[in-house]
Formats: C-alpha cells, structure tokens, sequence
C-alpha cells in the first residue's frame, strides 16, 4: 500500500488504474484488498482521514447475531481482533475475555480497529490509499464512468482518475450520485413494495411472550441458530397510514467512554450547555453505561436527536459537519448533566463522575468519533430492489425468497430506528421499526448492486433496497461480504474483458460458493465452513434444492427427495433461468414424505440418464464419483448428494 500526500500533488493531477473504489468503510477496504490479492491496481479514495468507518469510529460490536463464517475478509479482520488481544495480553487476560470470543458479537476498541485495518491495506502493494478526498466531478459517457475528478477537502487540490471500473463504497453514495445513479431517500410508501411496515409507522412495544406467539411463523424465528431477542413490537392501525415520508432514521455519535483513572479525559461542558435539553434522555445507568469492550471501555449508543439527520443525507460537507457538531454537543452535554446537573440524583451523579473520554480513542478530535453513524442515506436504483418481503417468509416455503444470484446472506432483524419525534398514544417514536421474531435470513441478489443504467459501476453499500428492507442489510459483517463479493466481480469482467453488468453470474455465485462465502443461511452449517459438502449446499442453496433453513448434509438422502432434486437438476439444466422458489416448493413436499434411504449407485443411475442429454455438461458421472471419493454402494448422504449435483451441473470448460 502507498498513501497519497496531498503536498506532493498538483492540480489536475491524473492516473490510470484498473479499480477505483471510493469510502475507506470496512466494506471499502475488504472491496479493495480482494481485488489487489486478485491482481488488480487499485486505487482506494476516502472522504476522511482516517479508514474503517464505524467499526473505527465506536461501533464497538460486530453487528451480528450469526457467529459463523460469512466471507474470507471478513473472517480475517475478525480473527486478526482476537489474535491482537490474544498476543498482546494472554488467552487469560480480561482484555481477551472482553472480545467476546465465541459469540457473534466481538467487541474490540476503536483505535485497535483503525490499526487492523491500516495493516490489511498495507499488506497489499496494488493498493494506493487517498484519504481525505470527495468526488466533484464525474465524466460519464453512455453507461460508463469515464474519470472522476476528486478535490481534497482541506487543501483544494485536485486530481482525476481514469479506471475501467468503479465500486462506490461509501456511506453516502457521492459518487454514484455525482454520475446521476438514481437513488431513494426516505421511505417508500405501503403501497409501492406492499410492505406492511412502509411508511409513517407507530409501534409499541408488548408484553413478552405475546400471546398470540406460538403460530407456525413464530416457532420458525424462534427455531432460527441466531441470536434471538425476548422482545415483540406490533403495529399501531389507524396511526400506521403507510404514507411516504422523506426522513431517514436517526443518527447518533457512537462515542466511547472510560472508567480507567490513567486513561481518562475528563467530559468538557459544551458550548451553550442548557440542561434542560437532556431532561427527556433520563439519568441511565452508570453501573451499564453501554457495551462493554476490552480496557475499561464503554461505546454509547445514545442520544439520538431524532429529525436532525435527514440534512445530512443530501447536504455539502459543510451541512453534514453541522450535523455531526450537533450531535457531538449533544452526547457531551447529556454526559456532562448526568454528571454534575442538581436535577440527577447524587448518587447517579457520582457514578458517572467516574467515565471520562478516553485518552487513546481519536487523540487528534478531541477523543469524539470522526464519524457520525449515519445508518441511513441514498439507496440507489438498481436493476432489483431488496424489500421487506426478501426477510420474510415465502408464502409456500420454510425460508424467504430464493435468489439465483445471491452474493450475500442478510440475519439481522429488520428495524428503523424512529425517523421522526412524533408519538401516539403509548407508541415509541415515528418511524422505529424492530421485527425482532418475524424476520427471517434473506438472499441479496447482485442485480441490487447494478444501477439501472450504468454498466461499470457497483454500489454494494448503498444498494438498491426499500427503507424497511435496509434494515437486515445495514450492517457492516453484512457490507464487508457483499462488498468482498463485488470485488470478485470486477475480478471476472476485468479477466473477460467485460462490464461487470455483463459477467457469468453463475460463474460467480460458484466462485463464492467455493470460497466459503455466506449466501445461503442455514441453521446446520455453522461449524462446518471447511466441510467438503459446504460450497455445494451454498451454491444449490440459491437454486431452489431447499425449502427450509436445515441443509441436514450429514442425514441420508431418500428416494422422494433424490427425485425431487433430479428433477429440478433436469429443469434446470433445460432453463436456467427457472424461478428457485417455485422449485424449492416442491423439494418441501418431497422432503416431508417419509422413504426408503438409497445408495450412491441408485443416484448414479439416475444422474446419468439426465447428464446424458446434456453433452456440454460434465456427463463422466463416475469419474466423478472417484473425484470426490463417493462410494458407490454406500447410503448417500445429502452433503454428497450435494457435492454430486454441484459437480455435474457445472458448465464444462471451453
């Protein structure tokens, strides 16, 4: 990696490289590391000074609730957080302990994060690291992104870059926006997607268990190897009119305070302090300040001024700077009236006295985040829209819609944080969404990241997804997969000398499979990423050979389902633009029929009837069978069953 000085650049400076990828989030640099591991010169631009975004900048916790593999990068990066506390304090240490290690949720400290992804980009010599840059100019001729012209933001200098490709990876989807992507802003109304939750809605929260929870649909959320949440949110009618509204969810600073006398800041008062801004925040808790990391640490993730975000979504670097200062004064001053305000008990008073603004977390911004958690802006246009109904489940199936093309898998639950202060009734604030125990893992489909018409150009953080849709994808293990898989994309049209709107998507999805990827969530493949049978139940994931959460690789196939699977190998060998769900319909009833185990030389059999018609396919089905060591007279498990039809439908080599 090299890093740009902006001394030593002059105005209207160029260069040629294969990639530009713009936003140095987390999603930015996996996007970017893959593709120079791949081969490619790229040249990685970023509005801030410093990379990672809000795992950076006070996230603190993995946002997740799967705790398997999700993608190589991603993998990585999380491993790397463990192994630094690991060396640099023991396996016994409280730091190590406070990683959460085993759960989904890591924790790790900002400034470690910065470092960790500071030494991912320095391993990589294709990449040239700008920081400090915004796109001002954008020259597109037709459907591709000729050159971007970028200024920096302190020194007014500029430069242009000329690239072939060009994946967007920032938070605010700039670039995309400066080359007249369409985007979405706000949310949708009911009407549009048919999303229940669209719209103005009012919530509120229930008594746990509700009482009309014990349906098919919930003992499937509860069935889910997820994190799961005791806690249920319904609708308000009446209130809940599902009209559009241009707000987005509330922002906040993810600051960080600690209790460590030796590393510890005391809170300034801010400038034009007035308590009684902070009477409706409460007191909270000085013994659970917010989540825990290792060293004393705690990230806070309040307050939120709700209706003070939506300028900062389409507003200069001037307007978002005074978003962001609002928001800084607003977490200072609700720390500094929870310490020292007469309207706090004293006894709450004294426990907070005991936080201050960590020494070593963002020393050159006066220890407060550099960025501002902005969880919502642009969604881009794409050429499919993720929606409520892509995290629900399909009305004839154990799972959500199925995706031929999925590149990622979303688990978190669908939510918004309220858009707006208003209230009803009992209800929280406008606009809070949290489906916790109705959401089911979804498929993200790559035409989400193509803008409808720009062929050379990947938006795989503001993709193209509904508000209530946003909600499962807007997390950063979610960003890092999806953006990693972007990365591979660029890789295969640069090989075929193509758009990256014009690749084998197939040939991708299989690339991914192959290389662990996450694109199929099931409840039975956590500690199995290594298994043999593991690309493949990914890849058929996606082709309809599923129709519930349970892959159950290691069980026998039976008859009625080794037909039902052949069936739709047949289908889709003859058309392989086939609907997935419609197919996994009928691999739902197979497996629901009770039938005889059959062996491996009953499937051959039965495999080479099919393979026969299809001469462009591998059709050698038991030189494969020794390829993949299946024993001809054994039951067949699933996993090989798997492995098999995985094999054998793959397009022959040219």
């Amino acid at each position: 990696m090299t890093i740009d000085a902006a001394e030593e650049l002059s105005i209207g400076q160029s260069r040629n490289v294969d990639l530009v990828v713009y936003g140095s989030t987390p999603g930015g640099v996996v996007c970017a590391v893959r593709a120079a591991r791949e081969g490619l010169q790229v040249e990685l631009i970023s509005p801030n000074q410093h990379p990672g975004g809000m795992i950076s900048n006070g996230l603190s916790t993995m946002d997740t609730l799967y705790n398997g593999s999700r993608s190589p990068l991603y993998d990585e990066f999380r491993e790397s957080i463990y192994d630094y506390y690991r060396k640099k304090y023991g396996t016994d240490s409280p730091q190590f302990a406070a990683t959460n290690p085993g759960y989904p949720k890591t924790r790790y400290e900002a400034n470690v994060a910065e470092l960790l992804f500071k030494q991912l980009l320095e391993r990589e010599p294709n990449i040239n690291v700008s920081m400090n840059w915004i796109p001002e100019q954008v020259d597109r001729e037709k459907r591709l992104v000729q050159s971007v012209t970028f200024r920096h933001r302190q020194l007014k200098e500029t430069k242009t870059l000329f690239a072939p490709y060009w994946v967007d990876c920032s938070y605010e989807a700039d670039l995309s926006a400066l080359a007249r992507v369409p985007y979405r802003v706000g949310r949708e109304a009911r009407s549009e997607f048919q999303e229940p939750h669209a719209g103005i809605t009012y919530v509120r929260e229930r008594d746990w268990p509700p009482a009309d929870g014990n349906d098919r649909k919930w003992q499937l959320a509860r069935d889910l190897e997820l994190v799961r949440y005791d806690k249920w949110y319904e609708l308000i009618p009446g209130a809940s009119t599902g009209e559009a509204d241009g707000a987005v969810q509330a922002y906040n600073m993810r600051a960080i305070i600690t209790r460590d006398p030796g590393n510890r800041v005391p809170i300034p008062k801010p400038t034009n302090y007035q308590s009684e801004m902070f009477t409706e925040f409460g007191f909270g808790d000085p013994d659970k300040p917010g989540l825990s990391m290792p060293n004393q640490k705690f990230g806070l993730n309040h307050p939120k001024l709700v209706g003070r975000q939506t300028p900062y979504v389409e507003g200069d670097w001037q307007a978002r700077i005074e978003v962001i200062n609002q928001h800084v004064d607003a977490t200072l001053g609700l720390l500094y009236y929870r310490q020292h305000d007469p309207a706090v008990p004293e006894i709450i008073r004294e426990g907070w006295l005991a936080y201050g603004l960590p020494k070593d977390e963002f020393p050159d911004n006066a220890h407060m985040p550099y960025e501002i958690y902005a969880r919502e802006t642009r969604r881009i246009k794409g050429r499919q829209v993720f929606t409520e109904h892509d995290a629900q489940l399909h009305p004839e199936l154990d799972r959500a819609p199925i995706h031929t093309d999925s590149i990622g898998a979303t688990e978190w639950f669908l939510d918004s944080h309220a858009c707006t202060p208003r209230r009803v009734a009992d209800s929280e604030q406008e606009g809070k969404v949290m489906m916790k125990n109705e959401t089911f893992p979804g498929q993200i489909s790559y035409k989400t990241l193509l803008p409808e018409e720009l062929d050379n150009l990947l938006v795989p953080v503001c993709l193209s997804s509904s508000h209530v849709g946003w909600g499962t994808i807007r997390l950063e293990p979610t960003w890092m997969t999806v953006c990693e898989a972007a990365a591979l994309a660029i890789v295969q049209a640069n090989e075929k000398d193509i758009q990256p709107a014009n690749i084998d998507v197939d040939q991708l999805v299989r690339q991914l499979a192959d290389r662990r990827f996450l694109i199929t969530f099931f409840n039975d493949i956590e500690d199995h990423p290594q298994a043999d049978w593991y690309p493949a139940v990914q890849y058929l994931g996606t082709q309809g050979y599923f129709g519930t959460y349970n892959a159950r690789p290691t069980e026998a196939m039976t008859a009625p389902l080794a037909k039902s699977w052949l069936r739709r190998l047949k289908a889709h060998l003859r058309e392989p633009t086939f609907s997935p769900s419609q197919a996994a319909q009928e691999v739902l009833k197979a497996e629901r029929i009770d039938g005889a185990e059959i062996s491996s030389k009953a499937f051959i059999d039965m495999l080479s009837e099919i393979l026969d018609q299809h001469p462009d396919r591998k059709s050698n089905v038991e030189s494969v069978f020794l390829e993949l060591a299946i024993s001809p007279e054994k039951t067949l498990s699933r996993g090989d069953a798997a492995r098999l039809i995985y094999a054998l439908s793959n397009p022959s080599e040219e």
